[in-house]
């Protein structure tokens, strides 16, 4: 049995009024061991045939989209790959005399999926849902983003460098937001926070 909660959105209707939401609690995850296992008990293929098959699959559909091609699954879905810019580069203006981006500037950022709605029926079909008595976590409303900008200037005023942790902890903000609001104000040239490193050791300082 899968739990919901009715969320309120972040944004209010035509009305101004807020509106609540339903999302789905996330019971955990399965990963392709767990998978193949269950399938296995289905069929007359071994777990680790199944594996075998999947992984085979990851590599051809890979060569398939590095070539170009979206990838189709029937009932599955639509892959394609999506493109950025790499570590470093700044994005093409088009104005005239502007630096263009050539191939080495260009990277595979993610894959873009479209599900089938075979596997949405499906999935809706088994689905079976209760309201959870939990509710979800949210980020605090306690200060608008320009204090919370100004809180952020104020906390490296007197240390070296920020971590998302830290401005969550400032703020009220949750991980995902912190996360989204940093990266914000790091490509807002007059916001006075930049940041360094990579990863999970990327940090955020005062711009020189």
């Amino acid at each position: 049995m899968a739990s919901y909660e009715m969320q309120e959105s972040n944004l209010p209707n035509d009305e101004g009024k807020r509106i609540l939401y339903p999302r789905m609690r996330l019971t955990g995850q399965i990963d392709l061991n767990e998978l193949a296992r269950r399938a296995g008990q289905y069929s007359t293929f071994a777990p680790a045939e199944i594996k075998g098959v999947v992984q085979s699959l990851l590599e051809h559909m890979a060569d398939c989209m590095a070539a170009g091609y979206s990838v189709k699954i029937d009932g599955l879905g639509i892959f394609t790959r999506a493109l950025g810019l790499r570590k470093g580069f700044e994005r093409e203006t088009g104005e005239k005399g502007d630096t263009r981006r050539n191939a080495t500037a260009i990277h595979v950022r993610g894959i873009n999926f479209r599900a089938d709605q075979k596997l949405v029926g499906l999935t809706d079909r088994n689905c079976q849902l209760e309201r959870s008595r939990k509710k979800f976590r949210r980020s605090s409303q306690k200060y608008t983003p320009e204090e919370r900008l100004a809180l952020a200037r104020q906390y490296l005023s007197t240390h070296p460098y920020m971590t998302v942790g830290e401005y969550g902890a400032l703020t009220g903000l949750l991980h995902a937001s912190a996360v989204r609001e940093l990266r914000r104000w790091a490509a807002q040239e007059d916001s006075g926070i930049g940041r360094e490193g990579r990863g999970t050791h990327r940090m955020y300082v005062l711009k020189k």
